[in-house]
C-alpha cells in the first residue's frame, strides 16, 4: 500500500503561482510514475502531469504545458506541482496519484493509489 497526502492549494489571484506538495508514504519503491489530477466541478478528472519516478521522464496536457512543472524527490518521497501564470480555468480539486505500471500514465486507470486532494482556486 501506498498513502498520498497533497498540500499547497489555495486562493490565488490569476497570473499567480502555487506549489503543491504529495508526500508519499508506505510501499514507494513499489511506485513507477507519480501523477498529477484535476477535477473541476462538474467536470471529469483529468490529467494535467506526470513524471517516471526512476527515469524522471515528464508529460503534460497541452494546457499547462510551459506553466506548470512536476518534480519528484525520491530521497523525500514527495512529488511537487510548480504552478506558474494560473487562469481561473485552472481552478480544481488537484489529486496526486501513484501507479505501479512502468511507462507514464495520462489516465486516471492507470494509477492505483490516490491522495484525498486539494482545492486550487484562482481568482479573476
Amino acid at each position: 500500500q501506498v498513502q498520498l497526502e497533497e498540500s499547497g492549494g489555495g486562493l490565488v489571484q490569476a497570473g499567480g503561482s502555487l506549489r503543491l506538495s504529495c508526500a508519499a508514504s508506505g510501499r514507494t519503491f513499489t511506485v513507477n510514475v507519480w501523477g498529477w489530477f484535476r477535477q473541476a466541478p462538474g467536470k471529469e478528472r483529468e490529467f494535467v502531469a506526470a513524471i517516471s519516478r526512476s527515469t524522471g521522464t515528464r508529460s503534460y496536457v497541452d494546457s499547462v504545458k510551459g506553466r506548470f512543472t512536476i518534480s519528484r524527490d525520491n530521497a523525500k518521497n514527495t512529488v511537487y506541482l510548480q504552478m506558474n501564470s494560473l487562469t481561473p480555468e485552472d481552478t480544481a480539486v488537484y489529486y496526486c496519484a501513484a501507479g505501479l505500471r512502468v511507462g507514464v500514465a495520462k489516465v486516471p486507470s492507470g494509477y492505483n493509489y490516490w491522495g484525498q486532494g486539494t482545492q486550487v482556486t484562482v481568482s479573476s
